[in-house]
């Protein structure tokens, strides 16, 4: 599918042009399961997310955690193309504790040009994609894993390579013990079918059947993916010149100090930053939330980490030779015009 960003056509000039290019591009932030857990709401130079609880997976997501994830990549995507067009995003972040489900308020009142690294993020937004399956024998490229680091520290967040084969095990183990778990479930079970469209769907959310393959991909150590098709022989069958051999890849755990919604806006904003970085060297992303879905195995690789720390995804990163497809819904559905919020005090700056 082509995809084509506003920035491609006139650039935009009116406050109202603005903020359907800016949710334009914020659309494109990964959501669990595809759910797009958000939606936005514009008055003059100001736009304001909101969290979606209709489309929060109430099965294994009950807390929100990864709905708030979602939103925090969101509201990063969206800072980046205010970037992109020269402007300086003021953001306030869960700005009204009556009203846990705002996530943040927008402003653009500077100019400042963009720099190089951000224009570089930018384009990467419709070209990442989420990976499910195994990984093709190329090593990441040098300054990656520093790269990414970097890019979790930012934003308050520590992303956490698994170096040695017994630490990828144990977390691997991990998440194919909560795999088995939650597939026991039958709530889990409905809920996951739920947001599986079949295929040749028209659906734009949810977990397109181009998008997994149709036979699980066995990596060592292995890490299951969820079971979208569920024995329906829904999925990509495998492309010409893949290895047999499938890689797990370069496992890493991104983790926060605290767990609280906050917390978890700033892990959203530190994975789409993360994740825009790999796609800049190349490299894809299978995101892994099984083994921080229930509770005790999530505790398990708490007492791993060793220091206290909340893990809140678990990612494996790597070449891959098949993109998969990658479906949103447009501004004009997640977005509407309403009247603003009282002024405030903003803070901003021009470093992301």
């Amino acid at each position: 599918m082509s995809v084509v960003l506003p920035q491609e056509q006139r650039l935009p000039h009116t406050t109202d042009e603005i903020a359907t290019y800016v949710v334009g591009a914020a659309v494109w932030a990964p959501s669990l399961h595809n759910t797009q857990p958000w939606r936005f709401t514009a008055a003059g130079a100001e736009i304001t997310l909101h969290a979606d609880v209709s489309r929060q997976l109430q099965v294994v997501d009950p807390r929100g955690r990864q709905m708030m994830i979602s939103c925090g990549a969101a509201l990063f995507t969206a800072k980046l193309a205010l970037r992109s067009l020269g402007y300086v995003p003021e953001t306030r972040v869960l700005p009204d504790p009556a009203d846990p489900l705002l996530i943040a308020r927008l402003r653009w009142r500077r100019r400042a040009s963009p720099a190089v690294e951000e224009e570089c993020l930018f384009d990467q937004i419709t070209r990442r994609r989420t990976h499910r399956g195994g990984f093709e024998p190329v090593p990441p490229g040098p300054g990656l894993v520093d790269a990414l680091r970097q890019d979790a520290v930012q934003h308050g967040t520590v992303l956490r390579v698994a170096i040695t084969d017994q630490a990828r095990a144990v977390l691997a183990a991990i998440t194919d013990m909560a795999e088995r778990v939650e597939r026991l479930d039958a709530a889990y079970v409905r809920e996951l079918t739920a947001w599986a469209p079949p295929p040749g769907s028209t659906r734009l959310d949810g977990v397109s059947a181009s998008s997994y393959p149709a036979r699980p991909e066995v990596t060592s150590p292995y890490f299951p993916g969820r079971d979208f098709a569920a024995g329906r022989g829904w999925g990509m069958p495998p492309a010409t010149g893949i290895s047999s051999t499938r890689f797990a890849g370069l496992v890493c755990l991104l983790t926060t100090q605290a767990d609280v919604p906050a917390a978890w806006v700033d892990a959203g904003q530190a994975l789409q930053r993360i994740l825009l970085r790999s796609t800049m060297f190349g490299v894809a992303a299978a995101l892994h939330s099984q083994p921080v879905e229930v509770g005790w195995l999530r505790e398990a690789i708490r007492a791993q980490v060793g220091d206290g720390s909340y893990p809140q995804l678990l990612l494996r990163l790597g070449t891959v030779l098949q993109n998969a497809v990658s479906l949103r819904r447009s501004a004009e559905n997640v977005l509407s015009k309403g009247r603003g919020y009282p002024s405030g005090r903003l803070t901003g700056a021009t470093q992301l």
